[in-house]
């Protein structure tokens, strides 16, 4: 097997924002595969600078505290080259953090009903704001407007899995302008 390099290059700094189970770690990591980018994602992010789980993380500090460490994260990643960043479902409640998102990349909202996100999702214990379908509903209905808000682009995730996504995403960056083609 010979080595193909990507077809497209990053040129601007894309964060995958929506509700938890929406696919952005998973599509984040095709999408660096596909164009020879750097992924992130911005929970592990926090986990290694604060040495500690996300779940830990809350516990200890309460989400506002882990908020705060999502801002630190994502003020580290605004200075890189240009990255593919999956961020976690809630550092939309942070002002500060919409801000740096909006400022210093493009925005892509990937949608998922909590329903679907539910079906998605194995492990709940990494999900400390995931306690019960119902509050899932209301986290997932009162977030959708701010992610609409900051989206420069939004893809609905519901029945696609991760290939066809990262293929529709491939072409929508490219149209966009944040991805172009390699030179040959």
């Amino acid at each position: 097997m010979t080595y193909e390099p990507p077809l497209y290059q990053l040129v601007r700094t894309t964060f995958f924002v929506g509700f938890m189970g929406a696919g952005k770690t998973s599509v984040v990591r095709r999408l660096a595969r596909l164009c020879g980018a750097t992924a992130i994602d911005t929970d592990r992010y926090v986990e290694r600078r604060e040495g500690a789980s996300v779940a830990a993380l809350f516990a200890h500090d309460g989400e506002e505290g882990f908020r705060r460490f999502e801002e630190a994260a994502l003020a580290d990643i605004a200075q890189m080259d240009p990255v593919l960043v999956a961020c976690g479902g809630g550092i939309v409640m942070s002002e500060n953090s919409r801000k740096i998102i909006s400022e210093n990349g493009f925005v892509v909202h990937l949608r998922v009903s909590a329903d679907e996100a539910r079906e998605r999702i194995s492990n709940y214990s990494r999900r400390p704001l995931f306690s019960s379908i119902e509050a899932a509903r209301e986290l997932c209905e009162a977030r959708e407007p701010i992610y609409e808000e900051l989206a420069d682009l939004t893809v609905d995730t519901a029945g696609k899995g991760t290939a066809r996504l990262a293929r529709e995403l491939i072409t929508e960056l490219a149209n966009r302008g944040v991805l172009c083609k390699r030179e040959e």
